[in-house]
């Protein structure tokens, strides 16, 4: 198993930069395909980006591609979120997610999740 810990959000204005990260317990980091979700107040989680254990895959929601970047550091067992140029209707909760993968590419589902940290953006 694996516990996941996110850490960076807050409160910050329309066209700001936030950096999450995720801290993964466990010897095994970089078997896991790691992923970030988001939830907005009365609105269903969504995917946002995932990362292959390898680092060398990525894949981003339409939404975020060119504004957000995710990156991995296996020695650090954590995944970051850079957010940049965020606009208000990035409001959310941001969540971390793990799935162990044997091939090195970004999955449709996982099976470990965070608590979530709360992402605010002003206009």
């Amino acid at each position: 198993q694996v516990q996941l810990v996110e850490s960076g959000g807050g409160l910050v204005q329309a066209g700001g930069s936030l950096r999450l990260s995720c801290a993964a317990s466990g010897r095994t980091f970089s078997s896991y395909a790691m992923g970030w979700f988001r939830q907005a107040p009365g609105k269903e989680r969504e995917f946002v980006v995932a990362i292959s254990w390898s680092g060398g895959s990525t894949y981003y929601a339409g939404s975020v591609k060119g504004r957000f970047t995710i990156s991995r550091d296996n020695a650090k067992n954590t995944v970051y979120l850079q957010m940049n140029s965020l606009k208000p209707e990035d409001t959310a909760v941001y969540y971390c997610a793990a799935r162990h993968q044997v091939s090195d590419y970004v999955p449709r589902e996982y099976d470990y999740w965070g608590q979530g940290t709360q992402v605010t953006v002003s206009s």
